[in-house]
């Protein structure tokens, strides 16, 4: 019990900061980046279980990205185009900057050699994939163009690390690895399994046993075991229960993140000039925002598209440290340099945690000037749509707003108007014969780009993922001018008054609610035959 006491000790003081960052409105992953360093400072050190935690928490969420994942997407030239273009660009801008620094004499970096300089500038081209899928999915909006586009960046980015690493002689596959190419054929095979297992522990367990097996299997065989739970995490993507599967996962996975997260912290002394040195390398993350900004309007995304897009990858990436740590075993640069990344990366992260919080407000205050930078043409997915004649629109397609529509659909007819960002979903409701669109409802251009005219609407629907984003909504509706209804779905009682505060008229309660709907189907099929005073004897 006396050799668990640091590790407990780390937890508790993970909770502890993560919920005093909460309280002002920042991510809980700040608070733990937090703890990392306080408990450095106290003389703490990574223990053996939130190494294990860190290790596991990473091949959980690149597992997750890979249930996700369709390859085709990455064909996009809005992400391999982006991806590669941005990676030899901000490398020669780092690389650049960095020589310059180390011919006017700065500090440490005068002693880097030109092959030490242009590994930090390759080092720092990479955004962080931990970093940018957990704000994606406390904003819940995985699914949305702007994520998928993102995510997409960050895989070529991981590719391009992987290939380095085989490059460097860090990590050589073996001949055998040709063999996973087996298991291709077996896609069938794992989905088939996937659907026995149901929807309790056992597709827990079979969630766990492919992600952490086929990573160890791909590291005897010399590839990085992380990219192969993304691997096989995409071989069981198109099932229908990988998204169960993934919901599933999701605690487990936001639990040995924390040992990340607090690693990093843990692995940097707090240094007066490795401060100084960390603050000036984070100097090139707003150059890389702003670049990723430019590209993605280049290759014709909407304003908001790219803004959103550039903000998720405006951070360093722990890759960042893998990179350096190979360079380090070879000597082409000092092993202090990954204290300067380990506190650049962390402090990137608290810097990029409320800008990503708050993305939606900063769009809609910067709005007209964003605008200015769009280039004419749009892809397909952000093209203009006229929806016909609609009174009523349901935000959000998921089981909820499914059911919603349709409950309204049989009354109304065509006047409803589903709406969700999931193309897939999208695609399967119209398939189904449903009135349904690809949008956003936190998007201030929703309105332009689908041409409603919200005088017309009668009620709006909102059963998004999240209390935060019906917030933001119908705030972008209130501000927009609509006076119409809105409802929204909640799922705890604090939900209901933030949604009201907005300006939400009825809000629904999934758990308030269901025992009355539950008893109301049972009076009116059950017991619809027996005189009233009769039920209440029952």
């Amino acid at each position: 019990m006396h050799g668990l006491l640091p590790d407990l000790l780390a937890i508790v003081l993970a909770l502890l900061a993560g919920l005093v960052v909460r309280a002002v409105h920042l991510p809980p992953l700040v608070g733990f980046l937090a703890a990392g360093f306080l408990l450095h400072a106290l003389g703490g050190t990574r223990t053996p279980l939130l190494t294990e935690f860190a290790e596991l928490g990473i091949t959980l969420l690149l597992f997750t990205i890979g249930l996700k994942l369709r390859p085709a997407s990455l064909l996009m030239p809005q992400i391999w185009g982006v991806g590669a273009l941005h990676m030899i660009l901000v490398t020669a801008l780092g690389s650049g900057f960095l020589f310059l620094l180390a011919m006017a004499g700065f500090g440490r970096i005068a002693g880097l050699s030109t092959e030490a300089v242009v590994l930090l500038g390759f080092a720092l081209s990479f955004s962080s994939t931990v970093f940018a899928i957990k704000a994606l999915e406390e904003q819940g909006e995985t699914s949305s163009l702007y994520a998928r586009i993102a995510i997409g960046v960050l895989i070529v980015q991981d590719l391009a690390a992987v290939l380095y690493l085989a490059a460097s002689g860090g990590k050589l596959p073996s001949v055998w690895a040709l063999g996973l190419l087996l298991l291709i054929p077996m896609r069938p095979v794992l989905h088939r399994v996937l659907a026995w297992s149901g929807r309790g522990e056992l597709q827990v367990l079979f969630g766990l046993t492919i992600a952490l097996g086929g990573a160890w299997i791909c590291e005897q065989l010399g590839v990085k075991g992380d990219l192969g739970a993304l691997l096989l995490g995409a071989l069981l993507a198109g099932s229908p229960r990988t998204a169960d599967l993934a919901r599933q996962l999701t605690a487990f996975k936001d639990l040995f993140l924390v040992g990340f997260f607090m690693g990093i912290g843990l692995s940097a002394p707090l240094s007066l000039e490795s401060l100084g040195l960390a603050a000036l390398v984070l100097l090139l993350v707003p150059v890389k925002t702003l670049l990723f900004f430019l590209l993605f309007l280049r290759f014709h995304l909407r304003a908001r598209t790219a803004f959103m897009a550039a903000l998720a990858l405006a951070n360093i990436s722990e890759f960042g440290l893998i990179v350096l740590s190979i360079g380090a075993r070879d000597g082409v640069i000092g092993s202090e340099w990954m204290v300067v990344m380990a506190l650049a990366l962390s402090m990137s992260f608290i810097i990029a945690a409320p800008l990503n919080a708050h993305a939606h407000a900063f769009y809609s205050r910067w709005r007209g000037w964003l605008h200015r930078w769009e280039r004419p043409g749009r892809i397909p997915e952000e093209a203009d749509i006229d929806p016909g004649d609609v009174q009523i629109i349901v935000f959000g397609m998921g089981r909820v707003g499914t059911g919603a529509y349709d409950a309204m659909r049989n009354r109304f007819g065509r006047a409803v108007l589903g709406v969700d960002v999931d193309e897939r979903k999208v695609a399967r409701h119209q398939a189904e014969g449903r009135h349904v669109i690809r949008g956003s409802a936190t998007d201030p251009d929703f309105r332009e780009r689908v041409h409603l005219d919200l005088r017309r609407i009668s009620v709006i629907m909102l059963a998004l993922p999240s209390a935060e984003e019906m917030r933001i909504a119908t705030q972008l509706l209130r501000q927009a001018g609509y006076r119409g209804r809105i409802t929204a779905t909640a799922h705890y009682e604090e939900e209901e008054g933030l949604l009201r505060d907005a300006g939400v008229d009825e809000v629904y309660n999934f758990y308030a609610e269901a025992g009355t709907g539950f008893a109301d189907t049972v009076c009116a099929r059950l017991l619809c035959d027996l005189p009233e005073q009769e039920q209440g004897k029952t």
